[in-house]
């Protein structure tokens, strides 16, 4: 019996120990870019990593996968999931990767990052700052006549014009702004600016004022003082592209003739508010006004000038003028045309004023405009 169990304890021993030779591995692991020679026990990838303490977070890439038997010698490969913000041709986007570095993330692009350049080295590796990326692109310049097919990698349209040996004058213009990302198929319009100067003479326009008189009636209106243009001499500083003006500047400006406002009279006054006795001067003149067409506007008018003249008195004379009666006729005697009692007859001074008003200004309101204006009819 004891011999037996002597052969038992052999055997559990035996076994043991060629388990143990069996868990443990000489490996290569690359935890991203860091390479270490490490001995560690386990059966796969999954038990070995967890011996070294290498953490595996969801989304990592491991080569071989986790659960794949590893020999003696064989290389283990970790890649962590990180977040990085890539821009190429300007456009900007930020994802999940498990590039290393940017070499890898400017190779992950496939064709279109064949010739790129980026803003950092291929061989760095990949932090938080944002990685830029400049494809191969093919811009047409329009410049000078000539269509330009530029096959380039700066990032944006100055760089390209500035490498390609397009220089640009002060006046010069662009169809795009010199800092815009270059894209791929763009077209980018050169216009050649220059500068001249112009001398023109030109019409400086007049304004019109509008004068409410209450003196008369309302709807009348007349251009007391028509306007005018005035005149000036100007130089400008004129600005073309590709030979089409684009923008002038004054320089100088001499003014020759002054413009003169159009002064415009209209009337405010209520013709209804005039009252007349029946019989009277004015009630003769208002209907022998009627017969000539002349309605209560007119009135008005006449109203206020003979008001002024003569305060409708028949025998009203001025010693100093010899003007004479209610129209205050300059001589008095005009008025025998109209009859020979026209030193008495009111209705026969009215008819020789009304005739002399409408040969001379037209209407009532024309004359009593003019009185208003110079003071005398």
């Amino acid at each position: 019996m004891r011999r037996v169990l002597h052969g038992v304890v052999v055997l559990a021993l035996v076994g043991s120990t060629v388990a143990l030779n069996d868990a443990h591995k000489a490996v290569i692991i690359d935890d991203d870019g860091v390479v270490r020679h490490v001995s560690a026990y386990g059966r796969t990838v999954a038990d070995l990593l967890a011996f070294q303490g290498v953490p595996v977070e969801h989304g990592d890439e491991v080569t071989p996968a986790m659960d794949a038997r590893v020999g003696d010698g064989d290389t283990i490969v970790v890649r962590s999931t990180r977040t990085v913000t890539l821009e190429v041709d300007g456009q900007t986007s930020t994802f999940q990767t498990t590039a290393l570095t940017v070499g890898d993330l400017v190779a992950a692009l496939g064709s279109r990052g064949d010739g790129a350049v980026a803003s950092a080295s291929r061989s760095e590796t990949l932090g938080r700052e944002p990685v830029r990326v400049s494809t191969r692109k093919t811009v047409n310049v329009v410049v000078d006549g000539v269509v330009l097919p530029i096959r380039t990698t700066r990032a944006t349209v100055g760089e390209l014009l500035t490498d390609s040996g397009i220089a640009l004058g002060e006046q010069d213009a662009t169809s795009v702004p010199l800092q815009a990302a270059a894209v791929d198929g763009m077209v980018v319009l050169v216009s050649r600016g220059s500068t001249g100067s112009d001398t023109v003479t030109e019409v400086l326009p007049f304004e019109t004022r509008t004068i409410e008189e209450p003196n008369l009636p309302q709807g009348y209106r007349q251009v007391r003082t028509t306007g005018r243009p005035g005149q000036a001499v100007t130089t400008y500083e004129t600005r073309a592209l590709d030979g089409a003006e684009v923008e002038r500047t004054v320089v100088e400006r001499t003014v020759t003739r002054e413009p003169r406002d159009e002064v415009i009279v209209v009337g405010t006054m209520d013709p209804a508010k005039i009252r007349v006795d029946p019989g009277s001067a004015k009630a003769a003149a208002r209907a022998l006004l009627a017969e000539r067409g002349w309605g209560d506007d007119q009135f008005a008018c006449l109203d206020r000038l003979w008001t002024k003249e003569s305060n409708w008195r028949v025998n009203a004379a001025n010693p100093s003028s010899s003007a004479y009666g209610i129209p205050q006729a300059l001589p008095g005697s005009k008025m025998a045309s109209a009859g020979a009692d026209w030193r008495t007859n009111p209705v026969t001074q009215i008819r020789w004023g009304l005739g002399y008003i409408s040969g001379r200004y037209g209407t009532p309101c024309g004359a009593w405009a003019h009185s208003m204006e110079r003071g005398w009819y």
